[in-house]
């Protein structure tokens, strides 16, 4: 289900200075429970090695790991990652098992969600990822508790035991004059709140969205867009002043296959970033043209993300286990699945809010802009 944004996957924990909580409070939720992640030194200097508990993938399998939970053994700046599977010899698998990974702070909210941020993510699409390490890098914290899972899938005729999903994450320690910015993951998706972020796709033309306002006051530095097939634009409002901030197109693909969405840098030697605030509404909105003639069960998705840095006076707000979301997110621990849908918001779940719910002053399906 993740989008395919290199910046959005990539999602690694990161905050200005002055935007980050100075403490980890304990989230809600039975933390033993759950199963452990392990982080640990990697091989090289300066890396960290994010594992999870080892599964069996019988040949033919879809396996959705259990959310496990650990804690960030250092103080430092994430520039770079890249997922690996091994097997229980530790012998290396292809990284086309893994489906998606995902990585959450349940105490710290998304940047237009009150609901937990995702830190970190990789799917079978992304490869490695590297920041320019100067400039950007993604803050983790000693101590840091984290909730990870994992989708891997095995279409093949030979089975696996003990896989073991690996994410390899490059960083400079603490105390360091570098990155000169820390950047965190932000997105914004027509299907927020909660539940599947896909959707059916109708004949003919059609158009989704969803708008809401960001927690706290900052410049985006990486602005980008997902859309599956027969998408046609996909863009970002300012609703305050009805002003167009950016649209990215499809380039050229294949009929009935999607095409990558071009990535806006936002940053260069004139300025950094396009500023946010809080007083001021945003929309994604993007546009379907399906000339099928028949609905597309599934077929439509629309996201836009990319990185973020907030304000340096900004706090930024924690996860508050007392709103109704918050109720809700909470109830995550006492599922028998064990799974971390409800505080991430991304599937369907028995204890997952009803997709008609949204968080106060939220809006969905807002009438269209005109361009």
């Amino acid at each position: 289900m993740l989008v395919v944004l290199a910046a959005l996957r990539v999602i690694v924990a990161g905050s200005a200075a002055g935007a980050i909580p100075n403490h980890y409070p304990a989230a809600s939720g039975d933390w033993s429970a759950l199963e452990r992640a392990t982080i640990s030194p990697g091989p090289k200097r300066g890396q960290l090695v994010l594992e999870l508990p080892p599964v069996d993938l019988p040949a033919g399998t879809v396996v959705d790991e259990p959310a496990s939970v650990g804690e960030f053994p250092v103080t430092g700046s994430i520039y770079a990652l890249h997922a690996e599977l091994v097997d229980a010899d530790g012998h290396q698998l292809p990284a086309s098992l893994l489906h998606h990974m995902n990585v959450m702070d349940p105490n710290e909210r998304e940047l237009f969600l009150p609901i937990a941020r995702r830190i970190l993510a990789s799917g079978m699409e992304t490869g490695e990822i590297r920041f320019p390490w100067l400039l950007f890098g993604a803050r983790v914290h000693a101590g840091q508790r984290i909730l990870a899972n994992a989708m891997v899938h095995n279409p093949t005729n030979v089975g696996h035991r003990g896989v073991r999903v690996r994410l390899v994450l490059s960083y400079i320690p603490d105390r360091r004059p570098w990155p000169f910015f820390s950047v965190l993951p932000w997105q914004l998706d027509v299907a927020f709140p909660v539940g599947d972020k896909s959707f059916d796709l109708p004949p003919g033309r059609s158009e989704r969205s969803y708008e809401g306002s960001p927690a706290v006051e900052g410049k985006l530095i990486v602005i980008g867009g997902h859309m599956h097939a027969y998408g046609r634009t996909i863009e970002f409002w300012d609703v305050t002043t009805g002003r167009l901030l950016w649209h990215g197109e499809p380039g050229p693909a294949r009929p009935g296959e999607p095409s990558a969405v071009p990535v806006g840098k936002l940053y260069s030697l004139k300025g950094l970033g396009m500023p946010i605030t809080p007083s001021h509404r945003y929309r994604v909105r993007v546009i379907y043209e399906n000339p099928t003639g028949h609905a597309i069960r599934d077929g439509g998705m629309g996201v836009v993300g990319g990185l973020f840095m907030p304000d340096r006076n900004a706090t930024w707000p924690a996860t508050d286990p007392s709103t109704s979301w918050g109720r809700w997110a909470s109830r995550w621990s006492g599922c028998r699945w064990r799974c971390p849908t409800c505080i991430w918001g991304t599937r369907r779940c028995c204890l997952a809010p009803p997709r008609s719910w949204r968080p106060p002053g939220a809006q969905a399906r807002s009438p269209p802009l005109s361009a």
